[in-house]
């Protein structure tokens, strides 16, 4: 599939699937494996591989693309007063070698996980940040999506250092978006997490577990 109508797609991925009628969190929220895999999926290019399964001795989410592009979202207002850091732990079976991670053609990661937050009433009103798993880029790089400054990626790993390895996150929300955007929300709109290939047609698997919305600021625990 053409890189540009996927990419576009992804790009309106939160003001498609964002409801009006979340309810606002006012405590921590633990979103285990099971929790990810029965949330929605939203297809943009095929479909990638999500399924519970048995990894390091315990259940997890494992995302595969095989030069596909799908996400699991959660649609559901947060408020970052109360729960104002995301911490989960994922690991990833490799990179992708090569890409321009800047480009329409090189906009795909072997593990993502996304918050967005509307900024008005209109689809296209929506601000998000990309937090990725990066094959190249420094870690704590930041650059806009290659179609629209609307959503910004973030680098927490990078290359091939911790590979096969589980990787603890720990973000203080409000403080990307500030830093990102200039703006600092008291609350967000929804989550979404995925694994892609599929403008560039390369494969990769990642898999998530003890995924929490949290006042918590440590990094949390992983096997």
């Amino acid at each position: 599939m053409p890189a540009i109508p996927s990419v576009i797609s992804r790009m309106f991925l939160f003001p498609v699937l964002l409801s009006v009628n979340g309810v606002a969190l006012a405590a921590d929220i633990h979103i285990s494996p099971e929790d990810m895999m029965a949330w929605p999926e939203k297809s943009f290019s095929g479909s990638s591989d999500y399924r519970l399964t048995q990894h390091d001795g315990m259940t997890v989410l494992m995302a595969q693309a095989n030069r596909q592009a799908s996400a699991k979202y959660l649609e559901r207002k947060i408020d970052l007063r109360e729960t104002p850091y995301l911490r989960w732990c994922w690991q990833i079976s490799g990179v992708h070698s090569g890409l321009n991670e800047q480009s329409k053609s090189g906009d795909d990661y072997p593990a993502r996980v996304y918050v967005a937050r509307k900024t008005g009433v209109l689809p296209w009103q929506v601000e998000s940040v990309n937090y990725v798993w990066s094959s190249n880029q420094p870690i704590n790089t930041s650059w806009p999506n290659a179609f629209t400054d609307r959503a910004v990626l973030l680098a927490l790993q990078s290359g091939n250092e911790q590979v096969g390895q589980w990787v603890g996150e720990v973000r203080n929300i409000a403080a990307d978006y500030q830093r990102l955007f200039g703006a600092k929300p008291t609350q967000i709109d929804g989550l979404a997490l995925m694994s892609d290939g599929d403008n560039a047609s390369v494969n990769a698997t990642a898999w998530f577990s003890k995924m929490e919305l949290t006042s918590d600021a440590n990094p949390p625990q992983c096997p």
